[in-house]
């Protein structure tokens, strides 16, 4: 008896603890989600509340082999803005949902397909590569115009790009590509965080291909 006594009260607590934490699990202490229409479907970024909740065990590993899983800098390219989770929700709201920009999952497919940032759109980071004969046409839907041998991007869109966290180097590579053709840094921003950061902080993901 004294043991079912017992086990009542923790089950008990543990509900009033979750409850509790479900009030308290809030992106910043104003605001506890954040939504976003883009393309007329409306987007909502919460964190999970769930107090004993984890992170999935890809991404808890500490250690891959650099190369290729390097430790990536700050500032991937100069003028290239870096921002954090709450940069990201904002330019979900100044940019991509306006029209103004995209953001960019620079994963190949596979990892795309199994979960990404809400709002974001799949250009994996090997099709900018200067080598791929598609390249150009890519350029294009982002918005730049050929002119002469070269490229006119003033109309071209702001875009923000990540990867699988601080230890890829698909987005980043990605960046430079973009630079090195002439996009426009101020146009360009990093989200070094990834996917690694995003679901650290319990935060919404989307899947890209729900059954």
């Amino acid at each position: 008896m004294l043991h079912r006594i017992s086990a009542a009260v923790v089950e008990a607590a543990s509900i009033l603890v979750s409850a509790a934490w479900a009030d308290e699990v809030r992106l910043t202490p104003e605001d506890a989600t954040r939504s976003v229409t883009i393309a007329g479907e409306t987007l909502t970024i919460a964190r999970n509340q769930d107090p004993n909740h984890v992170i999935d065990p890809e991404f808890a590993r500490t250690s891959r082999p650099c190369p290729p899983f390097c430790i990536q800098p700050i500032s991937v390219s100069a003028g290239v803005e870096t921002l954090g989770e709450l940069e990201l929700i904002s330019f979900l709201e100044d940019y991509v949902a306006p029209g103004r920009g995209l953001l960019i999952d620079s994963r190949v497919p596979a990892w795309f397909a199994k979960g990404t940032i809400p709002g974001a759109v799949n250009v994996p980071f090997n099709t900018l590569d200067p080598e791929n004969p598609y390249r150009d046409e890519i350029l294009k839907a982002l918005g730049a115009r050929g002119s002469g041998s070269g490229w006119d991007f003033s109309d071209a869109l702001h875009l923000l790009m990540f990867c699988n966290g601080p230890w890829c180097e698909q987005s980043p590579t990605a960046i430079r590509n973009l630079v090195a053709v002439g996009y426009p840094p101020e146009k360009l921003h990093y989200y070094r965080g990834g996917m690694q950061n995003w679901l650290l902080l319990g935060l919404t993901v989307k899947n890209p291909n729900p059954a």
